[in-house]
């Protein structure tokens, strides 16, 4: 056992953050349309890139296993999009995938980072809980879902404490 699990963590480590590039789209779309039932578009992704968004990749040996993209304005980030491919997740990749982005936000001094995550998302809410994001709201109606529309918390981590006064 202890041998698989440093097996694991040495493939991980091969595993590349990236800048993510227009080429790099239908690779991610092969994933996006995987994951989710209501999936962003190749234009949406793109428009991403084209913008300046932090659109990143991570790219196991010229195979993209998964990607997260963040914006940022007015000294706030906002994690618009993460997903791992399905026979990847689990090797804490998605973990990975956020502490670059977290690191993304504190690089241009963002005071704080957003997200939005289905309600319905257990997974992804224990990862951004244990990362020491806290729910701060809920969007009504946020998602479109397979009968209607799905909740949405919204979450916040802030990265820069203000000085007691």
């Amino acid at each position: 056992m202890f041998e698989r699990s440093i097996n694991n963590e040495a493939l991980i480590k091969m595993v590349i953050l990236r800048p993510m590039q227009q080429e790099d789209v239908e690779g991610v779309m092969a994933i996006e349309t995987t994951v989710t039932e209501f999936p962003w578009t190749a234009s949406i992704f793109s428009d991403c890139i084209k913008v300046g968004y932090g659109c990143w990749i991570l790219d196991d040996e010229g195979s993209i296993c998964g990607y997260g993209l963040i914006s940022s304005s007015a000294g706030e980030a906002h994690i618009l999009n993460i997903s791992i491919k399905p026979e990847r997740q689990g090797q804490k990749l998605g973990l990975r995938m956020m502490r670059h982005l977290i690191k993304q936000a504190k690089y241009l001094k963002c005071a704080s980072v957003f997200l939005e995550v289905r309600v319905s998302n257990k997974r992804a809410i224990d990862l951004y809980n244990k990362l020491g994001f806290v729910k701060v709201g809920d969007r009504k109606d946020y998602y479109p879902a397979t009968e209607g529309r799905e909740d949405a918390h919204v979450m916040s981590l802030a990265l820069i404490t203000q000085p007691s006064a």
